[in-house]
């Protein structure tokens, strides 16, 4: 049966009706995804909107609570500073274990055979007993060893641990006398005490500010400070955060004004209540009868308009009147107001200021933590500027050398202390700034969290500046990341050369780096690296007391180019060696038993390079002159590594020094390698 000729053209039109409707069907299904995924969109946009308004709502409650919260943590006490005289014991790890002795039947059963006649069989018990006798004299001297080492390092370990005990002694032997002192009514000794417990408070907020003036009146057995209180922009502008669809954008509710000004005026009273039950609480040797607290804010002054201490807030608290207090219970300003008999400012958000009670200047010698130090024509000392000053002098230097730069709120700054701009082409852009004026080793962790606020924010590059020192672990984790570390000494450097002052403390010379003391002596050693290759790396040093740096002063590397008594240290290098170090071995510290060398991928030269590169490698042992002594071969790298141990030169008895292998590599770079010899990377 032959198919009719409008039979094509009808099957055509299914075809087509058929590629219609699918073509409908995809319209919708595209359709039905598009507003699946716009009010997934919408959902996602409006909880962000809600975690913002619940974020906004817990700092609110949080400075609602600061009082309660505070009067739920424990007291100071001086036992607390106490340290304690138990030390890390004795352990010589492997040495404690005798070397084991061989003995004759091991080498008798290894030679007997029921195939060897009686000459044969005699024979080989002689060989026997002579590889055993070699076997015992390799033992005996290897036994030797273990002993004079397990005796040089516990020798090592009593020197550690008579120093590590004097000083345990020495500081306790301190807080005795501090004791002692309290309890005479010695007015440094009250005011530097109560000092301390404020700032060991763990009743504060680290958001909140820590600034002091004190002194103390015998007499009246009577302490009076100003307080530094935190400013407004503390409770937040904004009530809720609702996300708006027709516009596609957040909207901001903002706090009524009387509002946030009846949160902030309470927050002071908390502030100031919570200031005198800390002391109070801390008083265990009984020399306070009366506190009186000036809680002040550094603004300037609406009348003059220069900076000035304007006080917010005031109160003369005794004993006898503050003890019976139930503080988690009461309304703080009306504790404050009526109860204590205080002043509060009626507008603190406008800088209304009350007038102050008793000052520290009018009682006598005044102690101060945070105040400003500029004496005269002297430089200011920036371990104890003010930590606004000290911000404004870093936005100042940033200024300086040619960028725009502001500070930000004492609160709600999410870790930036000043905001900069680089105007210059390409290496410009937007900067945050970090300010930590510590004394001691900045932690690796603060640079960490610099690194989450430069990407939080999308900024260009994160600064650091510190008044202390970074150790080996912040640099490493900065290394290849957009951030600078700018330490103390560098900072006081820069700020020289721009036209601004500061110093390090009371001396001068303080400012300049330990580092720069001692040149090398004559006796010295340069080790010149070569390798073949086209990697780039960077070759550092650890001076270690068995598998431990002794500190972190003590790797030596391009952010850290010596020890702190120079003994080794970076050195220029010339053709053909790559790098080079210098070595004072004589020099070395008493408890250094080895100087480990190692080398690493340098992640700025390329950041995705491994030691696959590194072949026909070598180290030039070279005299004081420049004369080679000799050479010393080293492991190649291997492909997927970043870091590997070199060797390492390892103290004798009689203080000769050998060089042994290494070979040991890294495929997590230089912070798997610092972890195993105890430094810690952020």
């Amino acid at each position: 049966m032959s198919r009719r000729s409008g039979g094509v053209i009808g099957d055509w039109a299914e075809t087509q009706r058929r590629m219609q409707q699918t073509q409908l069907v995809q319209q919708r299904q595209a359709e039905r995804r598009r507003r699946d995924q716009q009010a997934a969109d919408r959902q996602q946009r409006e909880a962000e909107a809600r975690r913002r308004t619940e974020h906004i709502e817990a700092e609110v409650a949080a400075l609602q609570g600061l009082l309660a919260a505070g009067c739920r943590a424990p007291a100071f006490r001086m036992a607390g500073l106490i340290r304690s005289e138990r030390l890390e014991p004795f352990d010589p790890g492997t040495l404690a274990h005798p070397v084991p002795m061989p003995y004759l039947q091991q080498f008798q059963q290894q030679s007997t055979g029921w195939t060897l006649g009686s000459n044969r069989r005699a024979q080989a018990e002689r060989e026997a007993h002579a590889r055993y006798t070699r076997a015992w004299q390799a033992a005996h001297a290897a036994e030797a060893q273990r002993q004079q080492q397990l005796t040089a390092y516990r020798q090592q370990y009593d020197g550690w641990a008579a120093e590590q005990l004097a000083g345990v002694r020495a500081h306790n032997s301190g807080l005795t006398e501090l004791a002692g002192a309290l309890r005479t009514g010695d007015a440094e000794a009250v005011v530097d005490y109560f000092s301390a417990a404020l700032y060991a408070s763990a009743a504060w907020p680290e958001s909140l500010p820590r600034q002091v003036a004190a002194a103390y009146d015998p007499g009246a057995r009577q302490l009076v400070l100003d307080w530094e209180l935190p400013g407004y922009p503390v409770v937040p502008e904004a009530k809720s955060v609702r996300y708006v669809p027709s516009t596609g954008q957040d909207k901001e509710t903002a706090r009524p004004v009387t509002q946030r000004r009846a949160l902030y005026r309470d927050l002071l009273a908390q502030c100031v209540l919570l200031v005198v039950r800390e002391l109070y609480a801390a008083d265990e040797f009984g020399v306070l009868d009366s506190v009186v607290v000036n809680g002040f804010v550094d603004a300037h002054d609406p009348v003059t308009g220069q900076e000035a201490q304007l006080v917010l807030a005031t109160v003369s608290a005794a004993r006898s009147a503050f003890t019976g207090l139930r503080l988690e219970q009461v309304s703080a300003i009306d504790c404050l107001v009526e109860g204590l008999r205080g002043q509060l400012s009626a507008r603190p958000d406008q800088l209304t200021a009350v007038r102050a009670g008793r000052r520290p200047e009018e009682v006598g010698a005044v102690v101060s933590h945070g105040g400003h130090a500029d004496r005269g024509d002297e430089e200011p000392d920036l371990f104890a500027m003010d930590p606004i000053a000290f911000e404004n002098l870093v936005a100042e230097l940033f200024r300086a050398m040619g960028m725009e730069a502001v500070t930000t709120q004492r609160s709600g700054d999410g870790g930036v202390d000043v905001e900069a701009l680089d105007p210059a082409p390409i290496r410009g852009g937007r900067i945050v700034v970090q300010v930590k004026r510590y004394r001691n080793t900045v932690p690796p962790t603060a640079v960490r969290d610099l690194y989450g606020t430069v990407q939080d924010r999308g900024a260009n590059k994160g600064v650091l500046v510190t008044t202390a020192t970074f150790g080996p672990g912040s640099y490493t984790f900065a290394n290849g990341k957009p951030l600078e570390l700018v330490p103390g000494a560098a900072l006081v450097e820069l700020l020289h050369q721009h036209g601004l002052r500061g110093r390090l403390g009371a001396d001068a010379a303080a400012t300049v780096p330990a580092q720069r003391a001692a040149e090398p002596s004559g006796d010295h050693n340069v080790l010149g690296m070569s390798w073949a290759g086209r990697v780039s790396l960077d070759v550092c040093a650890l001076v270690c007391e068995g598998g431990r740096v002794l500190s972190e002063d003590h790797f030596v590397f391009f952010n850290n180019p010596r020890t702190p008594d120079g003994s080794v240290r970076t050195h220029a290098h010339a053709a053909p060696d790559k790098a080079a170090l210098l070595v004072s071995f004589d020099e070395l510290p008493e408890r250094a038993d080895r100087l480990v060398l190692v080398a690493a991928i340098d992640p700025e030269a390329d950041p995705h390079a491994d030691l696959a590169g590194f072949t026909d490698a070598r180290i030039r042992l070279l005299g004081p002159g420049g004369e080679e002594l000799g050479r010393l071969e080293v492991s190649d790298g291997r492909a997927g590594e970043t870091a590997l141990i070199l060797g390492s030169f390892r103290r004798r008895e009689g203080g000769d020094w050998d060089f042994v292998l290494g070979g040991k590599g890294y495929p997590g770079g230089l912070e798997p390698l610092l972890g195993d010899f105890g430094i810690e990377v952020a």
